[in-house]
């Protein structure tokens, strides 16, 4: 009888034992399960977190223009022979050079030649590695003008004289005027005239209140396709003025023009350019001062380029942007 207590007894304990033993692995092995899942809880959360940083950066590297190869060649962009852009231009950034005692313009053969200020800057604005240059008055912003010896291009700067890049607006008028073409001559020199052109964007050279001669009739204004967007506002303007008057806006380039005042096909010549030596009989009257900016694709990181620099480009000794970029 002990014997079977003893036996019960010892059963008893051993069942309390393997319950104790099993609750506490069961215990320990839930903690790990725990802990194990906060881990994993953590390492999701970093990883989402690394991610959201990765995929900003990205979008912020994108948005600096990374993607600009600046081992590109670079395209350079010209307007045509006979623009008064392109003619001031060369001179004021020395790409018109003495060669054997003749001025040549140096212009790289590999120049993409455009024939006005509208195209001009449909193709830089279209061409991530493209450099052009443009009346400062035109520019707005499909595309980037750059400083020049670490000046912005603005009328503030042409008027003050701090940025070089400059030249007159004329208009060009033969032996004989006629007089509405003189009256609209008068209106556009008058404060009236210099407002429009100041609005513009571009630097007023006169002033004064208009007085009409009440003459009437057309006027054919040719020439400069950087003159002639800020003409048409002129000429806009003047016949509300005078109601008699018809003005006609032809867009070609300065040469053209100066030559038709010259020949007498026109009233009144444009030309974003003083008048040659050989350009006898006409007369050139400045209406407006204007800049030429220098301008590069909106994609473009350079933000500034000295005159030299840009000489260089244009005359092809600098071909590539890893010159320029850095």
């Amino acid at each position: 009888m002990k014997k079977l207590i003893i036996a019960s007894i010892c059963a008893a304990m051993a069942a309390v034992s393997f319950a104790s033993c099993s609750s506490g692995g069961e215990s320990s092995t839930s903690t790990s399960e725990s802990s194990a899942s906060t881990s994993t809880s953590t390492s999701t959360a970093s990883e989402s977190s690394e991610e959201s940083a990765s995929t900003e950066e990205s979008a912020s590297t994108a948005e600096s223009g990374s993607d600009f190869d600046s081992t590109h060649s670079i395209n350079v962009v010209s307007r045509e022979d006979g623009s008064g852009t392109r003619g001031a231009f060369v001179e004021l950034m020395g790409i018109e050079q003495d060669v054997d005692g003749q001025t040549v313009d140096m212009t790289t053969l590999d120049a993409q030649i455009t024939n006005s200020t509208a195209v001009m800057m449909t193709t830089v604005s279209g061409d991530e590695y493209a450099i052009g240059y443009i009346s400062l008055g035109s520019l707005d912003d499909s595309v980037k003008a750059v400083q020049v010896d670490g000046v912005e291009a603005t009328t503030d700067n042409v008027a003050s004289g701090d940025y070089a890049v400059a030249r007159p607006f004329n208009v060009i008028t033969g032996a004989e005027v006629s007089d509405v073409a003189q009256d609209f001559l008068n209106y556009i020199m008058s404060d009236e005239g210099q407002a429009i052109i100041a609005d513009g964007g571009y630097i007023p050279v006169s002033e004064g209140a208009f007085e009409s001669n009440g003459a009437t009739g057309d006027i054919t204004v040719a020439g400069s396709s950087s003159v002639s967007p800020i003409m048409e506002q002129l000429a806009e303007a003047y016949e509300a003025v005078n109601t008699g008057a018809n003005v006609e806006v032809q867009t070609s380039d300065s040469t053209t023009g100066v030559t038709s005042a010259m020949e007498g096909t026109c009233d009144l010549g444009m030309a974003s350019r003083a008048l040659h030596d050989d350009e006898t009989g006409v007369t050139a009257t400045t209406i407006a001062n204007d800049g030429i900016a220098v301008i590069v694709n909106n994609g473009n990181p350079v933000e500034g380029l000295t005159s030299d620099q840009i000489m260089q480009v244009f005359t092809g000794e600098i071909t590539d942007w890893s010159s320029l970029v850095g």
